[in-house]
């Protein structure tokens, strides 16, 4: 009977019968913790780790930080004295008597007032003359391309080199006037930035005329990103064109007039290139908003304390004005 065989009946290895035993390969340990370090791997240590894309962002945070909170901060500070300007000339710290001051004047509550109707009625014109411009373009009209850019370029012009424009056109003896004298509407005339009733209206139309297409584009690129077949599901359900418009197109075009709105309302009180360089705020203070008073309180009178209050409330109005708007169209989005 063969070793190997009479080792396996009487259950003995035949490796001790025969008297061998495996070996294990050169080069390799007998078993993993045979030496300490191999088998094994060690655990890494985790040490702290520079984010990648900080170097990228840093001289961007630096700016901000150093530049634009440092501002704020300091101008917030401005605001609690009673200064010229002037280096030479010692400030006065006078604590919150610039706030109390503002509280009572009238020409900044007048401007406040003129920021809440000039925002409402050029948030309102834009967004009815935006839309339907964008409807128009979708509709697939005859030199489409140019009209575009008809309707954006006014987006490009500098305000400091249209001004004069405007100021010459609506001017008493102007191009308006002179056109409705030749039409035969010689009644209609009248000096439309010389007095309070007309000068507000003058600055809406330039202001409309200027945003418009900008409005125009993000409604236009609002209306690309509708699916063509649920357009076409309203059709065959039998919704006109109109229908189509006011129970499809407007409301998923939501988001872009929610951000329009709050894009607007900062627009409207940071509003002062027009203003100032058409009518410097007048007559009368009847074109005053917040930017054009704090630039004559500021520049012209040399109240800087005073100056940096307004400043204040402009940017507490604004992010509060923003925070409450992002908010209310956030959970009109979830309803």
């Amino acid at each position: 009977m063969p070793r190997s065989e009479a080792a396996s009946r009487l259950g003995v290895p035949s490796a001790e019968l025969t008297g061998t035993a495996s070996t294990p390969a050169p080069g390799r340990s007998a078993s993993p913790a045979g030496r300490p370090g191999q088998g094994a791997e060690r655990p890494r240590r985790r040490g702290h780790r520079t984010p990648p894309g900080l170097p990228w962002i840093l001289p961007a945070v630096v700016l901000v930080v150093g530049l634009v909170y440092f501002s704020i901060g300091y101008t917030g500070y401005v605001s609690t004295l009673s200064w010229n300007g002037f280096i030479l000339s010692a400030p006065k710290h006078v604590g919150g008597a610039n706030y109390s001051k503002m509280v009572g004047d009238g020409v900044f509550w007048m401007a406040l007032w003129h920021t809440a109707v000039f925002y409402v009625v050029t948030f309102t014109v834009q967004t009815l003359l935006g839309f339907t411009f964008a409807a128009l373009m979708h509709s697939r009209i005859r030199l489409g391309v140019v009209y575009k850019v008809v309707v954006f370029i006014p987006v490009v012009l500098a305000p400091a080199t249209m001004a004069p424009v405007f100021r010459q056109i609506f001017d008493a003896s102007g191009q308006l006037n002179w056109l409705l004298s030749h039409l035969g509407l010689g009644s209609l005339t009248q000096p439309w930035l010389a007095q309070s009733s007309t000068a507000m209206p003058v600055v809406m139309v330039i202001t409309v005329w200027q945003w418009t297409g900008l409005t125009f584009i993000l409604f236009y690129a609002a209306m690309s990103q509708i699916e063509p077949e649920i357009l076409e599901a309203a059709r065959i359900d039998g919704a006109g064109n109109l229908r189509a418009l006011r129970s499809i197109v407007w409301p998923m075009c939501r988001g872009t007039t929610a951000a329009l709105a709050v894009l607007g309302l900062i627009g409207a009180l940071k509003t002062f290139d027009v203003p100032y360089l058409v009518t410097k705020g007048g007559p009368n203070h009847a074109t005053e908003f917040l930017g054009t008073y704090i630039y004559q309180t500021m520049v012209q009178q040399k109240h800087f304390g005073y100056a940096a209050s307004i400043s204040v409330a402009l940017l507490v109005l604004a992010l509060a004005g923003g925070v409450v708007m992002s908010v209310r169209n956030r959970r009109a989005g979830r309803s």
